[in-house]
Formats: structure tokens, sequence, C-alpha cells
């Protein structure tokens, strides 16, 4: 099971160079990735937010061997041909290190109909489906350079507990992200519907499954749950401080 950091580049982690410091930190430590929440705003007392692209950007200057990404990109929200040279971009700057998570998003701090962006979530899901179905035609030479990785960008789908529909979505690419989980038998549960799926679509084994939890969680018990990936978080405003203790800690 591989370990991440995973943080929100909000308040006092709104400083792209300070990620960065700690990206490198957690390479250092032996962490094999580090993560960063996707939003354009967020909802009070948060108040100062970063892009998350020029944030993992920084983070592959940074870093030589850890994966990145965001835990998670709603398609519906970005223009997904704008998207596709951004994620290429970052894969080729990182030397293949990005993972690309994605999902419907939430409009619970007002970024769909302040925005005017599509707000309905099943309307969301549509463009969720079509923009995944274009990025792989972009990836796969539609758009050139291609992604250094092969066949293409790993791509991790969100799921909240207990909702079915989006862990069938997951199944069919490389990874799933599920939050609100209840515990590790939840995971197990969810591995098992989609080894089941993959089985009988002739899909390969191999996919990733990751849990989260704060710093000081029993690993173990996800580990033995399927999780292929732990992810340490943090509150939505976490200090330079807390991370760094979390890093120090290590693995």
């Amino acid at each position: 099971m591989k370990r991440a950091i995973f943080v929100a580049p909000f308040d006092e982690l709104s400083d792209p160079r300070l990620v960065a410091s700690l990206a490198a930190d957690a390479e250092a430590a032996g962490f094999d990735g580090f993560f960063v929440w996707d939003h354009i705003q967020y909802s009070e007392p948060v108040r100062e937010v970063s892009d998350p692209w020029v944030v993992m950007a920084a983070i592959a200057m940074a870093t030589t061997r850890i994966e990145i990404g965001p835990m998670v990109t709603p398609i519906s929200r970005r223009r997904v041909q704008k998207l596709a040279r951004e994620t290429v971009t970052l894969d080729r700057l990182s030397g293949g290190r990005l993972i690309f998570g994605a999902g419907l998003g939430s409009d619970n701090h007002g970024e769909f109909t302040q925005y005017d962006e599509v707000a309905p979530p099943k309307e969301r899901a549509v463009l969720l489906d079509a923009g995944l179905a274009a990025l792989t035609e972009y990836w796969g030479g539609r758009f050139e350079p291609r992604p250094v990785r092969s066949p293409r960008i790993p791509v991790w789908l969100a799921s909240r507990w207990p909702a079915r529909k989006p862990v069938r979505r997951a199944a069919r690419w490389d990874g799933l992200f599920p939050i609100e989980l209840p515990g590790p038998d939840a995971l197990a549960e969810l591995a098992a519907e989609i080894a089941e799926q993959r089985r009988s679509e002739g899909l390969p084994e191999a996919f990733d499954l990751a849990a989260e939890g704060p710093p000081g969680t029993d690993v173990e018990p996800w580990r033995a749950a399927g999780a292929t990936w732990f992810l340490t978080t943090f509150s939505r405003s976490p200090s330079e401080r807390e991370v760094r203790e979390a890093i120090a800690a290590g693995p």
C-alpha cells in the first residue's frame, strides 16, 4: 500500500512555494504521493484559495519521485480541450507522475451556481462521462505531444458513501477515491464489487483503491480491506506545523 499526503491549498497553505516545500519533505520522508484539493472557492472560515494546477506544477519542480494529482477535479466546470493540454503538460513536467482525480464535485460552496456553471448532479454526470471520453481521445493522439504515461494518464474517480453509481463508473477506469466511508469494512465491500465488475467486463485486475484518514490513523485495517493507497488528510485549513509533523512521523 502506497502512502500520500493530501492537503487543501487554502489559507496558510495557499502559498504554492510552501506546498512545494512540504511535498519535497514528504518525498524525502518516503511518502509515495502528494495530492491537493481542487476548488475555486470554499465556505467560511476559508478565505485564501490557490489554484491546484499551479500548485501541482510547483510540486512537480520540487520533487522527482512522488506521484501528484488533484482530488478531485469536477470536469463539468472545465473546458475539456484546455484540461487535456494542462494534464499532459503537467504529466510531462513531472516526468509521468500525474494521477488525474475527477468527479462530479459539490455545490456546497457555491462553485457552480455562483458562476453560472452546470449545477444539477445528473447533468454534471453526463458532462463527466463525455469529458473523460474526450480526454482519452486527446491523450491518445488527437493532441500532440502525448502524455509520458502509457497507455494514458491514470484516472481515479470519486464517490461518496454509500452511492454506487459513481463506484460503477470508477470501476471502468483506474482507481476509486471514496469519501465519507464509515470504516474499512465499507472499503472491503466496494473492493469486492469493483473486482466482480472488472472480471465481468474483462478488465485487468489491477485497480487503485484509495482510503483516507487523519495523522495517526492505524492504516493496517485499511490495507487489509484492499486499499492500495492511504492518504493522510487534514482539516480544510491545515497549518504548516501539523502537516510537517505528519510528514516527520513518516509513512
